[in-house]
């Protein structure tokens, strides 16, 4: 039976995850399989990826192909490396101590870069924020000078017109006691 390590489409439209899984290569896409050794999100920022490191060697060890997406999983994972590293075991080049602790210095490694991945696309995103904020507040400022400057000349108006009915109902009383 040729087994296969696949990824089976779970979700809503437009909202997929997906299980990987291993099954026989007949089977249908989201049919029967034999086991599932972890999880896919590729809705969150970066992927989420769950994977059951120890079955998923076992599996790659015994024969199973993955498919070209968990190829890409299981090397960004570091299961196709250990698988490596375990060959150069069995072949006498160095022992599982040193394939431990070559596996280890891959692993910080690659947590390192991930870490600061996210660091910056937060940063990114913090500075974004804070650009918008200090846009928005300038326009905010230019706009309240300007009706500032509407209500005074609104104001001003409204003084010259005082002074006018003022000087008008004078005027008035004047013409008459003149005559």
């Amino acid at each position: 039976m040729a087994t296969k390590i696949r990824l089976q489409r779970h979700g809503r439209k437009n909202y997929a995850f997906y299980p990987i899984v291993i099954a026989d290569s007949r089977a249908p896409r989201d049919g029967k399989f034999i086991e599932r050794i972890g999880s896919y999100n590729p809705n969150t920022n970066p992927a989420t990826i769950t994977l059951n490191f120890e079955r998923a060697l076992y599996w790659v060890t015994v024969g199973a192909e993955p498919t070209d997406t968990v190829r890409t999983i299981l090397s960004n994972e570091g299961v196709l490396l250990m698988k490596h590293l375990l060959g150069g075991v069995q072949k006498g080049a160095f022992d599982e101590a040193e394939a431990q602790k070559r596996f280890d210095a891959w692993k910080a490694k690659k947590v390192a870069k991930v870490e600061a991945m996210k660091t910056a696309m937060a940063d990114t995103k913090e500075l974004s924020i804070k650009k918008r904020l200090e846009a928005e507040a300038a326009k905010n400022k230019a706009k309240a000078e300007e009706v500032a400057k509407k209500k005074a000349e609104l104001a001003a108006a409204a003084a010259e017109a005082a002074k006018e009915a003022e000087a008008a109902p004078e005027a008035e009383t004047e013409a008459p006691a003149a005559e």
